[in-house]
């Protein structure tokens, strides 16, 4: 046990601090690349504990094909980041969590090790982990080195810098797309091409003149780098680890906007699950061989409700889910079927 103390003496030499940094772009903008020279030259002027995470290198390639999984492995990463900055506030060994993939656990403990910040595992068994003293001693800066070409992916690693009272910031690298192209098709695993031009269609820049949580962003160009980019870069993140996010359970603004999120993401799923209820629908009527104009109508009708119910779910359920402010997906989908099989009795009164 002589790691261990050793840890928990390292971590009494004074008050710590923690930060979590998004490094955003598109594929090939240079992340990578940025967050190497970032780090040492952190850990060589500032002498911090530096942390970069590139999802590329921990997220199993499974998640390339099976896009359905890709949101869950995401959200799984980040159990793993604060299962480490949990040991790192209370100074004690990390705990493999009993529901993991297994290769991207791996690979984030490996990640951990190549960077100083976890040694050998603290048991046979390997579920637990010790700290190097490097990660309990130093200001610990966490780079995030991922597309986060959505607010929401963002905001979640904020929810999290603030649920424990941790420095945040954004780095936001801005590469023209022909770029990226350029550099994407010289890859050994190029991405396809179709697949930037998408993301570059869809990237939500860090607004903070709009959401009061990304106003520690910086947007760098990657052909710049001049002192005074160096130091704005700087400034950026000492001011995050200087001035952590505070947790304050009534934040009334922080709750609306939690809520705005939530909601908007809601409102996706829905539409896209009753968008494919009505193709399925139409599908049937057609396979069933019903009349041209027929269909038309019963597609018109079938359209009208699902923009009659996803308006009454923007505006507060008032309608069509009885005033339940439901934001259970499964039971708005039910409501809508009832109400699609109301509208289908009208056209086919013998098969409802």
């Amino acid at each position: 046990m002589k790691t261990s103390e050793h840890v928990r003496g390292a971590r009494s030499e004074g008050p710590r601090k923690l930060g979590l940094c998004v490094l955003c772009g598109l594929p090939a903008a240079g992340k990578s690349t940025f967050a190497r020279v970032l780090s040492h030259r952190l850990r060589q002027e500032r002498r911090w504990a530096v942390g970069v995470v590139a999802y590329d290198d921990v997220m199993p390639d499974a998640f390339i094909k099976e896009p359905s999984q890709w949101k869950l492995l995401r959200q799984e990463l980040l159990k793993y980041l604060e299962g480490f900055l949990t040991a790192v506030i209370n100074g004690c060994q990390m705990s493999a969590p009993p529901n993991r993939t297994e290769a991207m656990w791996e690979d984030f403990i490996t990640c951990l090790k190549d960077q100083d910040l976890v040694s050998s595992a603290a048991h046979e068994a390997q579920s637990c982990y010790f700290l190097t003293k490097t990660a309990v001693s130093r200001p610990l800066l966490l780079v995030l080195d991922d597309n986060f070409y959505y607010q929401s992916m963002r905001y979640e690693v904020y929810q999290l810098a603030r649920k424990y009272s941790l420095g945040f910031c954004q780095l936001f690298l801005d590469c023209p797309l022909e770029t990226c192209l350029q550099r994407n098709s010289r890859r050994p695993r190029a991405l396809p091409t179709q697949t930037i031009h998408l993301m570059g269609s869809k990237i939500e820049k860090p607004n903070p003149e709009k959401n009061a949580w990304e106003h520690n962003s910086l947007t760098i160009q990657t052909a710049m780098c001049s002192s005074e980019a160096s130091l704005k870069l700087t400034d950026l993140l000492l001011t995050a680890l200087e001035n952590p996010v505070k947790y304050v359970e009534d934040n009334m603004e922080q709750k609306e906007t939690d809520r705005i999120i939530c909601s908007a993401s809601i409102l996706h799923q829905v539409d896209q699950t009753l968008r494919r209820i009505v193709s399925q629908t139409m599908k049937e009527a057609k396979d069933n061989q019903v009349l041209p104009y027929t269909l038309k109508l019963l597609a018109e009708e079938l359209n009208k409700l699902k923009a009659e119910f996803l308006a009454d779910l923007r505006q507060g359920n008032k309608k069509y889910l009885c005033c339940q402010q439901t934001t259970d997906i499964p039971d708005i989908i039910s409501f809508f079927h009832y109400e699609k099989d109301n509208v289908l009795k009208k056209y086919f009164p013998k098969q409802h």
